[in-house]
């Protein structure tokens, strides 16, 4: 599971105004709140309780966490605004937007993320759930205006950019094959191509198991439009970072994947080792220090699964 961040503020932390807009959103006062750990905002990511009873769970940020979090927060409120009924996410109950505090307010989801490394039971209910969404959201619904070559054209260029600045810990092999590398990403970024809505960060912590087995997808912030199988890979990555299962035989088997040109998923597994490898080399993000930390680990556990897709 991915470490979580070391400088999350809670629900205290808000301004007052912030949390009466909440209180506004749930029609309720707000008595009790437990932040949650997991994942890489600086924001709040807390489950709250009101004076009725009732529960939700409630995360806000703003420029002084972080300067990009704000917009990542807005482009989730829009897409968690025009999520259907059947997508497997929580639901949006309100929003709240003062031009410096932006706040997401969903309905509370019972659950526990998937246990790493992936149990075979869990995995599967998870992979299942991925295909029945990918359903579900084609097409796209209309907000969702960004393409996943567009969202991915800079990452996926991790690759070139290591090839100009090879760091000196570059591996031996991935040294001797920068330019297949470069060209397997860049054909993977042509392939994701589609009309499908994609979450584009499908990993363990982004995931609710429920007491009845239901799987509930959270943070939606790089939704965008691609292909039905691209959320379907990025969990099987997920899987080849905490070890446990054979990566190939997944993609072989997955009702989502198994008839992609085997080339395409290759290509766009390129990509992603390439942004984790590159992106792991940058000076953390304010607010954020853990996440290098976590590129490094998922560029190093997907580099020779590459190598093995790439016939080395």
């Amino acid at each position: 599971m991915s470490s979580p961040t070391k400088t999350r503020i809670t629900w205290r932390d808000l301004p007052a105004h912030v949390r009466t807009a909440v209180e506004a959103i749930l029609d309720d006062r707000v008595v009790a709140a437990e932040s949650q750990p997991g994942g890489f905002s600086p924001g709040t990511a807390d489950r709250v309780r009101t004076a009725r009873g009732g529960r939700a769970f409630v995360k806000a940020v703003s420029p002084a966490q972080n300067d990009r979090s704000p917009a990542m927060h807005r482009a989730e409120a829009r897409i968690a605004a025009a999520l259907p009924a059947t997508t497997p996410a929580p639901r949006l109950l309100g929003s709240h937007d003062d031009g410096e505090w932006i706040t997401l307010v969903y309905a509370d989801v019972e659950g526990r993320h998937p246990a790493t490394p992936w149990q075979a039971t869990e995995l599967t209910a998870v992979l299942s759930t991925l295909e029945t969404m990918a359903a579900a959201l084609t097409p796209a619904p209309a907000v969702a205006t960004t393409a996943a070559a567009e969202a991915l054209a800079h990452d996926f260029g991790g690759w070139r950019r290591i090839a100009e600045e090879p760091p000196a810990d570059l591996g031996p092999w991935a040294r001797a094959h920068l330019d297949d590398l470069c060209a397997a990403a860049d054909r993977g970024l042509a392939a994701l191509a589609g009309d499908t809505l994609c979450h584009l960060d499908v990993r363990a912590d982004n995931l609710l198991l429920g007491p009845d087995g239901t799987v509930t997808v959270v943070d939606w912030p790089w939704a965008c439009r691609g292909p039905a199988w691209l959320d379907t890979l990025l969990t099987v990555v997920n899987v080849q970072v905490y070890g446990g299962h054979d990566p190939d035989a997944l993609l072989a088997t997955g009702p989502l994947t198994a008839h992609v040109d085997p080339a395409d998923l290759t290509g766009a597994l390129a990509g992603f080792t390439g942004f984790f490898l590159d992106g792991a080399r940058q000076p953390p993000p304010p607010g954020i220090p853990t996440v290098r930390a976590f590129q490094r680990l998922q560029g190093d556990a997907l580099l020779p699964w590459l190598a093995r897709r790439l016939g080395e």
